[in-house]
């Protein structure tokens, strides 16, 4: 580790927390109805928008109105997305002008799902599959739709717990308008333009075609074992709108490449500034909705609370990270893989040179923190134990800022269950925020925790005894079990980021990852949403003696130790198996 990399690794702290006080205040307007600066552009958009669209903006939605909202337009849009990748190769369809063919169904259901769900996982290589139309109308459209509706339900769940013997929740339909209109969209345009000025991609023309000056070999092996020797000349250049993509998938917390390799291609990710802008994005939002918690609540030392136990958790993953990294491979002999002051050494495998260590592990953390599942290093690379940071740091629920509005709601799950602990502990009715938390809201809570918990282990338990789970792996042992684990939990907790190595386009892995997702985001929220129900019909109970503070540090040191233990209670068998059980035999001389 070097003092560079540490400096990296503190001024994205410091970033981080310049911009939450203004993002949240701003956010806290938006789905206020306060006054913005935007208000007399957007204003009258927004009201053209409900006139055509036939809703009354007046309208106060139940939570069970709320959901169902939310999961027609979700279905909706999930089917539209599906019908543009089945017809992309008609002749009639515009923007394809590398005349890519009709996605295959199983795959179309797969990226359909993915996209909805806000998690983007990738069963294929963009620029050697997507259509521009596909691209644009299709994925960036999702980027957007699905990175609203998870700022909708995270400012509906934050409403249950600040108001007070209420039936409702908001509107559906005017949050979801106003997190396009007033943060999703202005945001895009500027990040964008900021994109293109560092040289990213943005057009629409056919691909380039480069000449080699000397012809390369490459060797493949068909299916029949047989290994045949190619020459090639040329090379081709993928384009597209890629600037325009780029913004919203990092804002958004989608992480859907526009290319295969994603933010490791210098299209996608071409100069230092970019790549910075890039890892403070994906987490901004969500440590926003941190200080727009407190202000909605009217209690914004707790909002502060909780923005140092998602800190506390991020800055514990990146040291994690950055040091199993830093340390390398202890049977890598005669290679020097030491660190000085100017130069980063250890684990390069997978990673960036122009990004180095620290970044492509605080990038790595950055990620899977913030559902996000952008990459620009390859976590199948890393270290066994670096490998294993991003996989915990989605087991944990990704509520360490977590996805845009995800995170949110994630983390009050886990608000809700310590405070209940504490008031174990203390013998009285649990209290938070002045509202009792009974058996119904922990019910709920509880759901939310082992649904994802039934996805991941039981996905995987099936494909690592069954013939078409395993035959996708490319490592045997450990390592193949954590291919599949983090799949698995990369799909459930809406990630989309890979471990890598793992051929994920056949007919299990597109079926089962597009229900793993589904059920992933949806099942999750409703329980979510039926709990911040119950908290907006009950009273105001004064504090006594005998509540517990959600303002203390006290507090946060009890938030992060619940968030640990039911993590390592519910995943340390498996992570044992794969991971740690790596790590070990390597040392002790083997490798898979």
């Amino acid at each position: 580790m070097t003092a560079n990399g540490w400096l990296q690794i503190l001024l994205f702290f410091l970033v981080l927390l310049v911009v939450t006080k203004p993002l949240g205040v701003y956010m806290a307007r938006v789905f206020s109805n306060g006054k913005t600066f935007l208000d007399p552009l957007l204003r009258p958009i927004e009201r053209l928008v409900y006139r055509c669209s036939g809703v009354d903006e007046k309208h106060e939605m139940s939570w069970k109105e709320y959901t169902i909202s939310m999961l027609l337009f979700s279905a909706v849009s999930m089917l539209v997305l599906y019908g543009i990748e089945r017809l992309q190769g008609l002749k009639w369809m515009p923007w394809n002008p590398q005349h890519f063919a009709n996605v295959a169904p199983g795959l179309a259901f797969n990226t359909a799902a993915s996209f909805t769900t806000n998690t983007n996982w990738q069963n294929y290589g963009g620029e050697s599959t997507m259509s521009y139309l596909t691209q644009m109308a299709g994925l960036a459209y999702h980027n957007f739709a699905s990175a609203g509706v998870g700022i909708a339900l995270a400012i509906a769940v934050i409403r249950g717990i600040a108001r007070k013997e209420s039936k409702t929740l908001g509107n559906f339909w005017v949050d979801f308008t106003r997190s396009m209109l007033w943060v999703l969209t202005p945001a895009c345009l500027i990040i964008a333009l900021i994109f293109v000025s560092q040289g990213m991609v943005q057009n629409l023309r056919p691909y380039d075609t480069a000449k080699f000056l000397n012809p390369q070999t490459v060797q493949t092996t068909g299916s029949d074992g047989k290994t045949t020797a190619q020459t090639v000349t040329d090379q081709v250049i993928a384009q597209g709108p890629i600037a325009s993509q780029e913004a919203i998938k990092i804002l958004g917390t989608n992480g859907g490449g526009f290319l295969n390799a994603n933010s490791a291609h210098p299209f996608e990710n071409p100069t230092p500034l970019t790549d910075f802008m890039q890892i403070v994005m994906m987490l901004s939002l969500g440590s926003g909705l941190t200080y727009t918690l407190g202000r909605m609540t009217g209690s914004q030392k707790h909002g502060w609370a909780v923005w140092a136990a998602m800190a506390i958790l991020c800055l514990a993953g990146v040291t994690a990270a950055y040091g199993t990294e830093a340390r390398g491979n202890p049977l890598l002999h005669g290679v020097d893989q030491h660190t000085s002051s100017m130069q980063s050494g250890g684990n390069m495998e997978g990673k960036e040179v122009r990004f180095g260590i620290a970044d492509t592990a605080l990038f790595a953390t950055t990620t899977t923190d913030a559902s996000c599942g952008a990459v620009n290093g390859m976590h199948d690379s890393f270290t066994p134990l670096g490998g294993m940071i991003p996989m915990v740091n989605i087991m944990i629920g990704e509520v360490i800022f977590g996805g845009v509005g995800a995170g949110m709601y994630g983390i009050i799950v886990f608000i809700v269950i310590s405070v209940f602990i504490a008031g174990l502990m203390v013998g009285r009715t649990p209290e938070y925020l002045g509202k009792k938390i009974e058996s119904y809201d922990v019910k709920m809570a509880m759901v939310t925790v082992l649904i994802f918990c039934l996805l991941v282990l039981g996905f995987t338990g099936v494909a690592i005894v069954s013939k078409f789970g395993t035959s996708s792996i490319s490592n045997a042992g450990p390592h193949g079990l954590s291919q599949i684990l983090y799949a698995y939990t990369s799909m459930a907790g809406n990630n989309g980021s890979a471990f890598g190595g793992l051929n994920g386009n056949t007919p299990w892995y597109n079926v089962s990852g597009a229900f793993d997702m589904l059920f992933g985001r949806f099942f999750m929220v409703i329980p979510v949403l039926a709990m911040a129900g119950n908290l907006a019909r009950k009273k105001i109970v004064p504090e006594s003696a005998g509540t517990f503070p959600v303002t203390t540090p006290l507090f946060t040191f009890l938030l992060v130790s619940v968030i640990l233990i039911v993590s390592a209670l519910t995943f340390f068998p498996a992570l044992s198996l794969g991971p740690i059980l790596e790590h070990l035999l390597m040392h002790a001389g083997k490798v898979f």
